[in-house]
């Protein structure tokens, strides 16, 4: 079975991360899900179902040098929702946590690697945005973003219902192959 890392930053999606983390392993993946500290905060009464359902601890921080890993390595590592906040420290590999630390690790490792970003029409008007999407994607991270992606509401008019989780999995599923 093919591991897949679902990482989680703090924007409204990942209070229904269950439902993806389900779809995924219906598809055969053996899931791991981390989150950035806020997202963890949020999702702090769901801890113990989150690993219920995933078999794994739910990670939030690094792990202590010399200790062992609870994860199996990673096959795909699946980035969503991904905050404007997350995507720029991976861009600019500003690893202050766990999950973008991970993520830009990834890179030089060669873990496939599948971002959706989850921003609104605001902070994606912020020349660092595009940028940040338009590295990510040079140093080969598909990410859903635009067109067949994710595309940003205008601020206060999310519809966190709507989030594309399929197009994530179905990416992952590409970059597993």
């Amino acid at each position: 079975m093919s591991v897949l890392y679902l990482f989680g930053s703090a924007a409204p999606p990942v209070h229904g991360i269950a439902q993806p983390i389900a779809e995924a392993q219906a598809r055969g993946w053996d899931v791991c899900l981390g989150l950035t500290p806020t997202a963890a905060d949020w999702l702090s009464e769901q801890t113990s179902e989150l690993e219920g359902l995933t078999g794994h601890p739910v990670r939030s921080s690094y792990k202590r040098p010399g200790v062992a890993d609870v994860w199996p390595r990673a096959d795909v590592i699946a980035f969503a929702p991904a905050t404007f906040n997350s995507v720029n420290a991976w861009a600019l590999g500003i690893t202050s946590n766990f999950v973008v630390g991970v993520v830009a690790e990834a890179i030089g490792k060669g873990i496939p690697l599948v971002a959706m970003p989850c921003v609104n029409a605001a902070y994606v008007r912020h020349r660092q945005f595009e940028r940040s999407v338009a590295e990510l994607r040079e140093m080969g991270v598909d990410v859903l973003y635009g067109a067949g992606g994710f595309v940003p509401n205008e601020p206060g008019q999310g519809r966190p219902g709507e989030y594309p989780w399929g197009l994530l999995l179905d990416a992952a599923g590409r970059v597993r192959a």
